[in-house]
């Protein structure tokens, strides 16, 4: 089960409930983060708000929407990280010669696509690929990153369309 509960010895002193914890392991899951690194995701959130105890900080009014805010941003970071590494593939890979040339047209599109991907803003590329690649709807989507519907439209058409003109500027469509 994607979002199971690792909730073995947990003091009562935990920041995070038990709805909580699935609310950002929901937001990680479907931030793209992989299953093995949803645990951390969840630590670090927890340990995000035990600082912001600990400097003596106010508990935010909110700590679901506190916390799942805060595991969309390392989502982000995670996919930062993580485009990092793949670019120095992708160069790699582009020093190699193709091996079948019918598969040369193909990669080039799915290379085209990452790029455009690579420059949408975040929050664009965040809600493209959940609705695109992960198939869920725009209401689904509202809900696990804690935005309206409406904004979650507007960021969809904005990066629809900024891809699209991506892939006619290099004439790939």
């Amino acid at each position: 089960m994607l979002l199971g509960r690792g909730r073995r010895g947990r003091g009562t002193d935990d920041p995070l409930d038990a709805a909580q914890e699935d609310r950002v392991r929901a937001v990680l899951a479907l931030g793209g983060v992989p299953r093995a690194d949803l645990a951390d995701g969840v630590q670090q959130v927890r340990l995000r708000l035990l600082e912001r105890a600990a400097k003596g900080d106010e508990a935010p009014r909110d700590v679901s929407a506190w916390a799942a805010v805060v595991a969309s941003n390392l989502a982000m970071d995670w996919h930062r990280a993580r485009r990092r590494q793949e670019r120095l593939g992708e160069r790699l890979a582009a020093l190699r010669a193709p091996e079948h040339g019918g598969d040369e047209e193909a990669g080039l599109l799915s290379l085209a696509v990452a790029r455009g991907l690579d420059e949408l803003p975040d929050a664009q590329r965040q809600v493209l690929v959940l609705r695109f690649y992960a198939d869920l709807p725009v209401r689904g989507i509202a809900e696990r990153l804690g935005v309206p519907e409406g904004t979650v439209k507007s960021r969809l058409h904005s990066a629809v369309r900024a891809l699209r003109s991506r892939l006619h500027e290099d004439e790939v469509v």
